[in-house]
């Protein structure tokens, strides 16, 4: 195994190996400079069989990581934890949290976050950047088109009872003509990077995808603890964010200047942090369903001067629960007769009602065929392969192979319905099974896939922990993809749930100029 850049680098200090012996380790231990504090701090980095973000199958550092690598070689391990326990603290004092609800209780907890970013190289993300901006191309068509002529349906591209029996379509939208005719404003794109290298979408989120807000909180505290390295590395800005959805928003409204409102379900809601995050950056009204009324066709909101009509709505709630007119009548977070404000073209909403349906995991199945069906391309990014249960063949080879699957609820999210067969007991697996017989089309399943690793500090230790990757997309008058996005990391070991509902945490993500 051999090492390269200058001072060794940073994994000087973690003793990188595989599977070696002591006698090994004694001659890397001889030829290594002595560490600054004692070896048993740092623990044994294994690259293992997976893809290793930062060092390669031959032990050494890959080359888009040399410079912060050997940044870090100049601190010590022992600066380094020190400086993960500060940026812990900032992560508290700044009050970026989340919150988790189990046994009906919420707890509100700080976003757990690692030091040691994921970077990405100009050549990989450039590949990303394509493939995300043909992908959401081709699911605001395929949404267009399943509200209006259906013609992939009557095509026989997709089977119509999969689109139309999906709990996210809604039949409500039929006709609808949203404002410029962009359906899924802002979208949130899940992707792996398996053991060959590629990179995979996992899964597409285009309700009301979350995170953005820990994107921007995590390079802000990366630009504290590491201002050095800033100073020197080209790493792409995400700080433009809020300014970029601000003017997709503005786009959506003939007004010049347009009132607009982010819309959420209260401060219970997980991701109320982001809510008010974003609102505060965009200097927009944040609001909830009790603070607007229809009126005349028109939305108003209350303020202490009387009321003030709204144009825009980027709403944070999901689809069914936006007006208890039209979707669930028990719902307490929409506005009654929002949706016939809509209808008229009098306010616009970010997100369109109806795009849940692309967020359907059996339906995310379909889109490289969407793709050629549209665009008349090959899919630059491929799904990970998928097998659908309401398919009897297919149902036959999940239960048959269900130790080696990963079963997941069609429409469900946040790492909940799903199981991780190998890790799963029997009795687990028996579970799922009954699950599948009775509900087909509500499950999918696809291969354990060899998530990618980055080093990451636990217990003061460096260690490999899987690791996944959501970029954010804004459609607008053109496609604007952020440049990274947001890397959720599976902290407890030889976990593949990155989400934080599940206990993950999150890296800062560098796409380098």
């Amino acid at each position: 195994m051999k090492y390269q850049g200058s001072g060794g680098g940073f994994l000087f200090f973690v003793v990188l190996i595989r599977e070696v012996d002591m006698k090994t380790a004694a001659s890397f231990r001889r030829i290594l400079p002595k560490p600054a504090v004692p070896e048993a701090m740092f623990g044994r980095y294994r690259l293992d069989d997976f893809y290793d973000e930062m060092v390669s199958p031959k032990g050494d550092i890959r080359s888009w990581y040399e410079f912060f690598s050997n940044s870090m070689s100049g601190l010590g391990f022992s600066e380094i934890v020190q400086r993960q326990r500060a940026a812990e603290k900032a992560f508290m004092s700044m009050g970026i949290t989340f919150n988790v609800y189990r046994d009906g209780a919420g707890v509100e907890r700080i976003f757990p976050f690692d030091i040691i970013p994921r970077i990405i190289d100009t050549q990989e993300w450039d590949n990303i950047e394509k493939g995300l901006k043909q992908r959401i191309k081709a699911l605001n068509f395929f949404i267009q088109d399943i509200y209006g002529p259906q013609n992939i349906l009557k095509d026989g591209i997709i089977p119509s009872d999969v689109v139309l029996s999906s709990a996210g379509y809604l039949k409500q939208c039929e006709g609808l003509k949203p404002s410029r005719g962009l359906w899924a404003h802002v979208s949130g794109i899940d992707i792996i990077k398996h053991s060959d290298g590629i990179n995979y979408v996992l899964e597409d989120n285009l309700r009301v995808p979350s995170g953005v807000s820990y994107v921007m909180g995590n390079r802000e505290i990366m630009k504290r603890t590491f201002p050095e390295v800033f100073e020197r590395m080209e790493v792409r800005p995400v700080n433009d964010y809020p300014l970029r959805l601000l003017e997709i928003l503005e786009y959506l409204s003939p007004k010049e200047k347009p009132t607009i409102v982010v819309l959420t379900p209260g401060i219970y809601n997980s991701a109320y942090f982001e809510h008010s995050f974003l609102a505060q950056q965009m200097g927009v009204e944040l609001v909830e369903g009790r603070d607007l009324v229809v009126q005349d066709g028109f939305v108003h909101m209350r303020t202490t001067r009387g009321f003030k009509r709204v144009d825009v709505i980027y709403r944070r709630i999901d689809d069914t629960y936006l007006d208890p007119r039209y979707f669930n009548p028990d719902s307490v977070l929409g506005v009654p007769g929002i949706f016939d404000a809509y209808l008229k073209g009098n306010v616009a909403l970010a997100n369109a009602p109806g795009t849940g349906v692309a967020d359907d995991k059996v339906i995310y199945a379909y889109v490289p065929k969407m793709i050629k069906y549209y665009l008349d391309e090959e899919s630059i990014l491929p799904n990970v392969p998928t097998y659908m249960c309401w398919d009897e063949k297919d149902r036959e080879h999940v239960i048959a192979n269900i130790g080696k699957m990963v079963i997941k609820a069609a429409n469900q999210s946040g790492g909940y319905g799903m199981l991780v067969g190998p890790q799963a007991t029997k009795k687990d697996q028996n579970a799922f099974k009954e699950k599948i017989r009775r509900f087909p089309r509500e499950y999918i399943a696809q291969p354990t896939m060899a998530l990618s690793r980055i080093p990451t500090i636990v217990e003061d230790q460096v260690k490999g922990r899987h690791v996944d990757l959501r970029p954010y997309i804004l459609c607008g008058r053109d496609i604007y993809v952020l440049p990274g996005g947001l890397t959720r990391v599976a902290l407890r070991e030889g976990s593949l749930v990155v989400n934080s509902s599940q206990g993950g945490g999150s890296k800062d993500t560098w796409v380098l100029r």
